[in-house]
């Protein structure tokens, strides 16, 4: 049975830290959607279109089993719609360990299992907020 991984983020910008959670979870799964928000409570600095194509730019070629979409609902929504098994989530800090623990538990009562998974060390300070702020 295939098994479908969903790594969702607003990415404005994509980082190296998403970018190696993308690595990590690629060898978990038999495909893995990298799934761009649209967040009614978040101003991006870009369209959701033209962060999907930011993020193709950073995807490796090789990695064939990794797809970008941008997407405007909920997350659960589109893992029932397109038959993912899990919601991927990075958590670098305490912090976003209990903003991520909350949302896994929303996911989870909508039918949908959440994965969280740990920043490497050297990627812990890596945050598209700094990113953004030319920081």
């Amino acid at each position: 049975m295939a098994t479908h991984a969903v790594y969702p983020g607003t990415f404005d910008p994509f980082t190296s830290g998403h970018l190696d959670v993308v690595d990590r979870v690629r060898r978990q799964f038999d495909l893995v959607t990298v799934l761009v928000a649209v967040n009614p409570d978040k101003s991006p600095g870009a369209g959701a279109t033209e962060r999907a194509v930011g993020v193709r730019k950073m995807v490796l070629p090789e990695w064939d089993n990794v797809v970008v979409t941008a997407w405007a609902g909920l997350t659960a929504t589109f893992c029932r719609e397109n038959r993912a098994d899990v919601i991927v989530r990075g958590v670098r800090n305490r912090t976003d360990l209990g903003l991520e623990c909350q949302l896994a538990a929303m996911n989870e009562a909508l039918g949908v299992t959440t994965l969280l998974v740990p920043a490497r060390p050297e990627l812990v300070g890596v945050s598209s907020t700094v990113r953004r702020a030319g920081a």
